[in-house]
């Protein structure tokens, strides 16, 4: 069902049962030890995770909905700003028993009063069933959090429930697409599911540019490696360069290099990195850096919106890249169960209208751009999600990776991040001028 268009309590009781089937299918083959345990202190425990799952339901399903909006988030050990991931193995966290408890008790209140939801209401949280689309979103959002920690697990690596393979493809693509440039439609309206800092759409004016029609693969990227580019200080900006130089790494993250040359882990299972797969795993320094060295750049995220959802020829704009149908198995890498990136053109429908491949799914795709609000920007429903991390600090991605669950991802989504984060599923794509 697209967004905003005749919601029903039914589909959204659906919604949420799906969500939560995941959520426990992922953490199902993971001892309580190793939810309990902090593998890194980029990631607080799972378990954390899972309660605080639970209590931001609570929160905007049960508190929120009558009269005004008293805070945005729980206060408490789930408040991720009073706990940051790195002191949350401090907590006296609850067992899994208690917390799967916790979860089913919350969601069974919010199904009893899900079925008196009246979604043409004025109330802007209810209004197209909005609080409950965020609080999908918020939920999907954490099992790729549980993800990136499962990534990092210590100890014997992390199982995944694989249910599925893909066959790579035979399409080739050209190294690069022009964008001609135009008065190009950037964010949206929606008030079903965007959030509020893809909010307003508005105009701007784009110059013409060039821009990679696939992410930079495995391969592409080891010829970087291999060419001495983690070594050439040409390559790097002065913040990539101190940060490499305290980093002291030699590969994207998970690359290891044995016998048989460089080989690239996905959890449990490792593979050759001379493939077309996209590279995943490298921070924005290590993206610029390449960018620097193929004699190109990093898109602006305008940029990589206009090429992944603008028809210059119609000057229409389009949800995906492939259209307005919502994300299948058949469209992008997004949500798959395969736990992990697929060659490049193996999902031969997700191509933008100017022929750029990928732009969901597979990695998050690094920007340029600081992460900033949009011209006429409001906050909705509060300002933890998006206003208070507007800045100089964060960089955007844009387009949501193989771990992005379909209901978390448009092209006018905007993720961002720390410039030196690699634990993310973050890989890139080089843009520049025509």
């Amino acid at each position: 069902m697209t967004a905003g268009q005749g919601t029903t309590a039914a589909w959204v009781a659906e919604r949420m049962t799906e969500a939560r089937a995941r959520t426990l299918l992922l953490i199902a083959g993971v001892s309580q030890e190793d939810l309990l345990r902090q593998h890194d202190p980029l990631m607080g425990p799972i378990m954390w995770d899972l309660g605080h799952i639970a209590h931001f339901e609570e929160l905007w399903l049960l508190s929120n909905l009558e009269g005004e909006i008293q805070f945005g988030e729980m206060p408490g050990m789930f408040n991720p700003f009073e706990h940051p991931r790195s002191t949350r193995a401090s907590l006296d966290l609850p067992d899994l028993p208690a917390t799967l408890d916790m979860l089913a008790a919350t969601r069974a209140q919010v199904l009893a009063a899900l079925r008196h939801a009246d979604f043409r209401a004025a109330n802007p949280l209810l209004h197209d069933a909005y609080v409950y689309r965020m609080v999908l979103q918020h939920e999907y959002q954490h099992n790729e959090t549980m993800l990136q920690a499962l990534q990092l697990k210590q100890g014997s690596p992390y199982a995944a429930p694989r249910a599925i393979t893909v066959t790579p493809s035979s399409v080739q693509f050209d190294d690069m697409v022009l964008f001609p440039g135009g008065h190009v439609e950037i964010g949206t309206l929606d008030r079903s599911a965007a959030y509020d800092n893809e909010r307003p759409s508005h105009y701007v004016d784009i110059a013409p540019f060039h821009i990679d029609a696939t992410p930079v693969t495995n391969a592409a990227y080891l010829k970087f490696m291999n060419d001495g580019g983690y070594a050439n200080r040409d390559h790097w900006s002065d913040a990539g360069w101190a940060w490499l130089q305290d980093a002291a790494v030699s590969s994207p993250r998970y690359w290891t290099e044995g016998d048989d040359g460089w080989v690239v882990r996905h959890f449990d299972r490792t593979s050759s990195a001379v493939n077309d797969e996209p590279v995943c795993h490298v921070c924005y320094h290590e993206a610029e850096a390449y960018a620097r060295y193929a004699g190109k750049r990093l898109p602006t995220e305008n940029e990589w919106e206009a090429a992944a959802t603008w028809n210059p020829t119609t000057s229409t704009k389009r949800r995906y890249p492939w259209g307005n149908d919502e994300p299948t198995a058949l469209h992008a890498n997004v949500d798959q169960l395969m736990f992990g990136t697929a060659p490049v053109g193996t999902y031969d429908m997700n191509v933008s209208p100017i022929g750029c491949y990928g732009m969901i799914g597979d990695v998050w795709e690094w920007t340029s751009s600081d992460l900033t609000q949009y011209p006429g920007y409001t906050t909705f429903p509060y300002p933890e999600y998006s206003e208070v991390f507007f800045g100089t600090d964060y960089k955007v991605l844009r387009g949501g990776s193989w771990a992005t669950r379909p209901g978390a991802i448009r092209g006018t989504f905007r993720n961002w991040d720390y410039p030196i984060r690699r634990q993310i599923f973050s890989g890139f794509r080089c843009a520049r001028d025509a």
